[in-house]
């Protein structure tokens, strides 16, 4: 039996008075809704109001019958939501319409209750919670389908378009920085009890989200939690902000290695960019291009030098060598020291059996070069030896 209000059957009212219902349901979500307030006016007044329209009738027949519809029955509303979501309405905007629509029905019709109506409006709010609870699992469901599609399409084409210039197939649209990137554990994926994996997504998603955010056009990559490729539209000029950005929002220190490329050399480029990095990841984190590591990206090249030149640091312990590295990097013994976590007096002795072992002396400028080169060889070297 259909709710009584004001002594008229509500699903009467509703079905005779609809257009203005729909009019009033309109002009309501516009006001609450900007994003409905941007929407083409022939929306507005031919897809939007057949929906609202719909959504009443189906209520209508809810009073009427005091039962909820079947999913089947609210198939329209799933096909509603999913054309928002392939205009991009985000899906709030699009949920919220639905409780406007029967927020404007109480507004009208409730207040004409009469004292021995209380009970009905009781039970008319209940139904009315329940409707909304039945409508918006279809709603989204209906909207997430959409845009996952769209996603997934999304996704493809952006990978086509990758391999494409990855290969040499495909000539990008103008100028592009490869960054080879090599992303070490964040803290909580090697905290215990915490999800490895989510920690992981999580910041590959912040590491993305910050790379789209530095550029106009979309940024193909073929990233994941350690690493991997990524293409920038334009040149490098801003490089050190967007890598800087990049590092912090990701939550651990990046080792990237960035080589602009023309738009026929994205592939080439990629390659260069991935031998840099390999050389790079053993200098710590940070931003290279190959002018920052010309000397050890071409002593990993093969070279009759190599090995000769490796063997001068050959009768080095770990601890000397890394003594030797950082001191060469820092430029002095305190500094040195300090990263080290030891008293200069220790450096300066380490630095001694360094020469003695040698014969190459690191605080004679004239032994730095020769040095540096052997470090690099031996790098190299034990890459090679260890097949990466």
């Amino acid at each position: 039996m259909s709710f009584v209000i004001g002594g008229r059957p509500l699903a009467e009212r509703i079905t005779a008075e609809m257009p203005s219902f729909v009019r009033l349901v309109l002009a309501k979500i516009t006001e609450r809704v900007p994003a409905y307030q941007q929407l083409p006016a022939e929306e507005l007044s031919g897809d939007i109001a057949r929906v609202i329209e719909g959504t009443l009738r189906a209520f209508a027949e809810v009073l009427r019958s005091r039962e909820l519809p079947t999913a089947a029955e609210l198939g329209f509303l799933r096909e509603s939501a999913a054309r928002r979501a392939e205009e991009g309405v985000p899906i709030d905007v699009v949920l919220t319409a639905y409780h406007v629509g029967i927020q404007v029905v109480w507004d009208v019709l409730v207040p004409e209750a009469r004292p021995e109506e209380v009970g009905e409006v009781l039970a008319l709010n209940a139904l009315a919670m329940r409707y909304l609870q039945a409508v918006t699992p279809v709603v989204g469901a209906g909207y997430l389908d959409e845009r996952q599609t769209i996603v997934d399409d999304e996704r493809s084409a952006r990978h086509l378009a990758l391999t494409g210039l990855l290969d040499g197939t495909r000539v990008a649209d103008g100028p592009v920085v490869v960054l080879a990137v090599s992303v070490p554990p964040h803290p909580d994926e090697l905290t215990d009890g915490v999800d490895a994996a989510i920690a992981g997504r999580r910041k590959l998603r912040r590491l993305r989200t910050e790379l789209e955010r530095h550029s106009r056009e979309p940024v193909l990559s073929s990233l994941t939690p350690t690493g991997g490729l990524a293409l920038v539209p334009g040149d490098d000029t801003r490089l050190e902000q967007v890598v800087a950005d990049v590092t912090r929002a990701a939550g651990v220190p990046l080792t990237v290695a960035a080589v602009a490329a023309p738009p026929s050399g994205v592939a080439a480029a990629a390659r260069l960019a991935r031998e840099v990095l390999d050389v790079a990841v053993r200098s710590g984190p940070g931003l290279y291009r190959l002018t920052d590591m010309l000397l050890e990206y071409q002593l990993s090249r093969p070279s009759a030098a190599l090995e000769p030149l490796a063997a001068v640091v050959a009768p080095l312990s770990e601890e000397l060598v890394q003594t030797l590295e950082v001191y060469l990097r820092r430029g002095s013994r305190r500094p040195a020291a300090t990263e080290l976590h030891v008293h200069p007096n220790t450096v300066d002795y380490r630095l001694r059996r360094v020469a003695e072992l040698t014969g190459l002396d690191p605080t004679r400028i004239e032994h730095v070069t020769l040095l540096t080169a052997a470090l690099a060889a031996r790098s190299a070297t034990d890459q090679r030896q260890h097949g990466r």
